[in-house]
């Protein structure tokens, strides 16, 4: 049996060709790379941290007032009102960690809780509430030499007292 090649095969407009999976060897080429890059440059040259919810931002996918409505508890959350579908969300995360990896910016785990009045409760990032993809929302990217909160505490109790 002959099959039609791709390029001979008429497709509605609508339709689209499967996405590859992300590896280390293509994620350069996938189309929403270079918005990445172009986010992660705007938000290192007004800080040291790169957190997944800023590239969305960055992007234009979350708006600053949705950010604002999840932080106080009133979204349940964070991919109820982002703008696109969570295929390209996870793709986005995945290319986003390849690059700061480049960058060798450093992983640290931040935990996000409802800011207003009553219980500081943690906030979700998605419906499912899957350990693995809240944990990818929630890694913030340092960039190099800039020490985290608790790296700066344990240098500090490992000083040693001067005598004077």
């Amino acid at each position: 049996m002959n099959l039609p090649l791709l390029s001979n095969v008429t497709r509605p407009n609508n339709y689209c060709l499967p996405m590859t999976k992300i590896t280390v060897e293509n994620y350069r080429d996938d189309k929403y790379y270079p918005k990445i890059v172009r986010a992660v440059e705007a938000i290192l040259a007004q800080g040291d941290v790169v957190a997944p919810v800023d590239v969305f931002v960055r992007m234009e996918l979350l708006s600053e007032a949705d950010v604002e409505s999840w932080r106080f508890g009133r979204v349940p959350y964070l991919e109820k009102v982002i703008r696109c579908n969570l295929s390209k969300i996870s793709r986005i995360l995945r290319i986003l960690r390849m690059h700061v990896h480049d960058l060798d910016m450093i992983p640290s785990h931040t935990a996000y809780v409802k800011w207003g009045k009553g219980n500081r409760t943690p906030l979700r990032f998605s419906k499912t509430g899957d350990p693995k993809l809240e944990e990818a929302y929630s890694r913030h990217f340092l960039k190099p030499g800039r020490k985290g909160k608790k790296r700066v505490e344990a240098e500090i109790a490992t000083q040693p007292v001067g005598l004077g």
